[in-house]
């Protein structure tokens, strides 16, 4: 595995294809690391290892049900794993939990971004359970990484998006709405 990415790094550019949508013709869509930056808005990108999987739906779900606590906070969300468009597009059609998202299932098929991020596991060459928040000007504010068989907590990354869009001193555990901490 390479060095992974870290805070305060640059995303790294991409343009992959990305399901958007199970409805025919529809299905598919180019994403970009510019995207949100032309919109003005942070990114939230998570990865998961596999489709047809265990944990992953779990997660997937749990994004979803988010969505719009996402787009409040003027915030575009992206899952990716590096299973292609065409496996991507199978799955959300297959499983019940995954026919209505909201929001774009980026293909690595590559393995390009995953190895740029430095997030692919030795042996299986799949993604690391990896999340990035990405301020308005592509840089890297927060990331946290999973092993392959612990999901993560979607409430747990708005809290930390909140906290980061205040610009402000947050104390621990803190959460929107609560006094942010002033220096002397």
């Amino acid at each position: 595995m390479s060095k992974m990415i870290s805070l305060g790094e640059k995303f790294p550019s991409f343009n992959k294809k990305a399901v958007i949508s199970i409805e025919k013709g529809k299905e598919f869509s180019d994403v970009t690391s510019e995207d949100h930056i032309k919109e003005n808005t942070w990114m939230v990108m998570f990865w998961y290892p596999k489709d047809f999987t265990f944990v992953c739906p779990t997660e997937i779900a749990e994004f979803n049900k988010h969505y719009a606590d996402f787009r409040d906070r003027d915030t575009m969300l992206l899952g990716a794993s590096t299973d292609s468009e065409y496996v991507h597009l199978a799955w959300r059609k297959d499983h019940e939990d995954l026919r209505d998202l909201k929001f774009p299932l980026v293909a690595d098929t590559s393995k390009s971004l995953a190895e740029s991020l430095g997030i692919l596991t030795d042996e299986e060459k799949v993604a690391y359970r990896v999340t990035y928040i990405v301020d308005p000007d592509g840089i890297i504010r927060w990331l946290s990484a999973n092993d392959l068989d612990v999901g993560r907590n979607v409430n747990e990354i708005l809290r930390v998006l909140d906290a980061l869009q205040t610009d402000e001193l947050c104390p621990c555990n803190w959460e929107k709405g609560q006094p942010t901490l002033h220096a002397a």
